[in-house]
C-alpha cells in the first residue's frame, strides 16, 4: 500500500491551485533545472545549507530511509531529518503546504499519482536534464522511471527519483500446497499439479479449491476496499494482464478501453475471486489481507510487497516458516503485469535556489549505486536494476526475488492532475459490481468510460 491522498483533498487543491487544463506542464523555472557541476561520488555541499528536511508517510519505509541519510551527514556535515507523517493525513500535509507555497520541506517522498499535480501545478522541481546523468537514470529500471519520474508519460521529462519501488504480489501457504493429500486430491479435480498458479486461471481454480466454509479456510484474500484506491488496485492486477487498459494514455480517449471485451472479462472474473474469499470480505486492503493471512483464514492473500516483511517474520505472523511468495501470473494470451505502487523524491519547488541546489547534491548521492545497495539491505525497495537483478539481492528476503519480478512489470492508474476524479469514480463503480453485486461488468465499465471521458474532457485533456 502506497497511497493515502484523499479524492477531496485532491479537488480541493485543485481549486485552490488552479489546476492547468492543458498536459504540458509549465517549462521548468531556470533555477530549478540546471546541471550540477560534478559526478564525483562525494557530495559537494552546498554554501551555506547545512540541513535538508524531507516528508514522507509514517512506515517503516520512512524509518530506513532515516538512518541511510545519516551516511550522507557523516560524509557532507549536512544534517538530513525524515519528518514522518501518519498515512490518513500524509497527503493533507503535503498538499496543505503546496498550496500555501510552504518551505517546512525541501523533498518530499510523493506517491506516483501525484506526478500530474506536481508537475503541472509548479510543486516540484524539473529534474530532466540531470536525471540520467548525475541521477545515474540509466542504472533504474525503466518500467520505475515511467511510474514515479515521468510526466506526461512518453514525453521524457522527469519530476521525481524513484525511491520506495512496490507492486501488488502474492504470499501463499506452502504448507498446504505441498501437502500431498492435498496435492493428490488437486490433481484429481482440476487435470494437474498443485503448484504457484502460473496463469489467473490456476490461481482461480487453487482458491476454489482451498474454499472450504466448514474449516474456516478460503481460496484467497482480495482487495475490495471502496475508500481511495484499492479495489481499483486489485482490479488493476487483472485488467492489464487481460491486455487491457483505462484509456489511451497519449489521447486519453478511454471509450472503447476499460469497456473493451478484455476489460469486461477481467472484471467478470475478479469478482469471481471475491466468491472465494472469508466472509465480511467487502471492505478489504493491505491491513484486512494481512489479517486474513496471518489468522489462518486463507491460503493466498494479495496484497503491496512493502508489507510482506511482516509476513515473513514469526513475531507478526505464525506461518511464517510455512509463507512463500510470487508474483501476478500471466493473463488469457501471456501477459503479465502487477498494480503500481511506491513512491519517487521530489525537490520542492518553493524552497530557496540554494537549498534547491543542496538537495540535488542528496538526490545524486542517493542514486549513487553503493548507496541504493544500503538503501535495500536497510529494507527499502531500491528501483536500481543492477542491486534489483543481483544474487545478493534476490536471495536476501523470501520475497525479493518475486518482487524484482514484479517491478519489471508494473502499471499504474491514471496520473494526470485529475486522477482523483478518475478515482472516485472507478472506487464507487468497481465497488458497487464486485461487492453490492449490482448491474454488469459491461454496464460498470460503460459508465466509467462515460464518467472519465467527461472528467477529461472539462480538464481540456481529452484529445479526438
Amino acid at each position: 500500500m502506497s497511497k493515502r491522498l484523499f479524492v477531496l483533498l485532491t479537488l480541493l487543491a485543485s481549486l485552490i491551485l488552479g489546476a492547468c487544463g492543458g498536459e504540458a506542464p509549465p517549462a521548468a523555472p531556470a533555477d530549478q533545472g540546471g546541471s550540477s557541476e560534478g559526478t564525483s561520488n562525494q557530495p559537494a555541499a552546498s554554501s551555506n545549507v547545512n540541513d535538508l528536511t524531507i516528508i514522507w508517510a509514517e512506515w517503516d519505509p520512512a524509518n530506513y530511509l532515516q538512518q541511510l541519510v545519516n551516511d550522507y551527514t557523516a560524509e557532507t556535515g549536512v544534517q538530513v531529518t525524515v519528518v514522518q507523517e501518519p498515512w490518513g493525513s500524509f497527503g493533507d500535509r503535503v498538499f496543505t503546504e503546496f498550496a500555501g507555497k510552504g518551505t517546512s520541506y525541501d523533498l518530499v517522498v510523493g506517491d506516483s499519482q501525484w506526478l500530474g499535480q506536481g508537475a503541472t501545478q509548479g510543486h516540484y522541481v524539473e529534474l530532466t536534464d540531470i536525471f540520467y546523468t548525475e541521477l545515474n537514470g540509466e542504472a533504474l529500471a525503466p518500467a520505475t522511471v515511467t511510474a514515479y519520474a515521468e510526466y506526461p508519460k512518453g514525453s521524457g521529462r522527469m519530476w521525481a527519483y524513484p525511491t520506495e519501488g512496490d507492486a501488488d504480489g502474492w504470499a501463499y501457504r506452502k504448507d498446504l500446497f505441498e501437502d500431498p493429500q492435498e496435492q493428490e486430491s488437486f490433481k484429481a479435480r482440476y487435470g494437474y499439479d498443485l503448484a504457484v498458479p502460473q496463469t489467473w486461471a490456476q490461481l482461480r481454480d487453487i482458491a476454489e479449491f482451498f474454499t472450504r466454509p466448514d474449516q474456516n479456510l478460503y481460496g484467497v484474500s482480495i482487495y475490495t476496499q471502496k475508500d481511495y484506491d484499492a479495489i481499483t488496485m486489485g482490479y488493476q492486477n487483472v485488467l492489464f494482464s487481460w491486455g487491457a487498459d483505462w484509456g489511451n494514455p497519449e489521447t486519453y480517449k478511454v471509450d472503447g478501453y476499460i469497456n473493451s471485451p478484455e476489460a469486461v472479462d477481467a472484471l467478470e472474473f475478479y469478482k469471481e475471486l471475491y466468491k472465494f474469499t472469508p466472509p465480511g470480505s467487502s471492505n478489504v486492503f493491505w491491513q484486512e489481507s494481512i489479517d486474513h493471512y496471518t489468522s489462518g483464514q486463507v491460503a493466498m492473500a494479495m496484497n503491496f510487497f512493502a508489507f510482506f516483511p511482516g509476513l515473513a517474520n514469526p513475531a507478526s505472523n505464525p506461518y511464517a516458516e510455512q509463507t512463500g511468495f510470487f508474483s501476478n501470473p500471466a493473463g488469457p494470451t501471456g501477459e503479465r503485469h502487477a498494480a503500481l505502487g511506491g513512491q519517487g523524491m521530489s525537490i520542492v519547488s518553493y524552497i530557496s535556489p540554494e537549498r534547491q541546489a543542496a538537495a540535488k547534491e542528496f538526490l545524486k548521492w542517493f542514486a549513487r549505486d553503493d548507496v541504493q545497495k544500503k538503501w535495500a539491505e536497510l529494507g527499502g525497495y531500491t528501483c536500481n536494476a543492477t542491486v534489483l537483478n543481483s544474487e545478493e539481492f534476490l536471495n536476501n528476503t523470501p520475497f525479493n526475488r518475486a518482487f524484482s519480478e514484479s517491478m519489471q512489470m508494473v502499471k499504474d492508474f491514471w496520473a494526470v492532475p485529475v486522477y482523483g476524479e478518475l478515482l472516485e469514480v472507478a472506487q464507487r463503480e468497481l465497488h458497487k459490481y464486485v461487492v453490492a453485486d449490482e448491474g454488469t461488468a459491461q454496464e460498470t465499465l460503460d459508465t466509467i468510460a462515460r464518467e472519465h471521458t467527461q472528467i477529461f474532457e472539462r480538464a481540456g485533456l481529452l484529445q479526438e
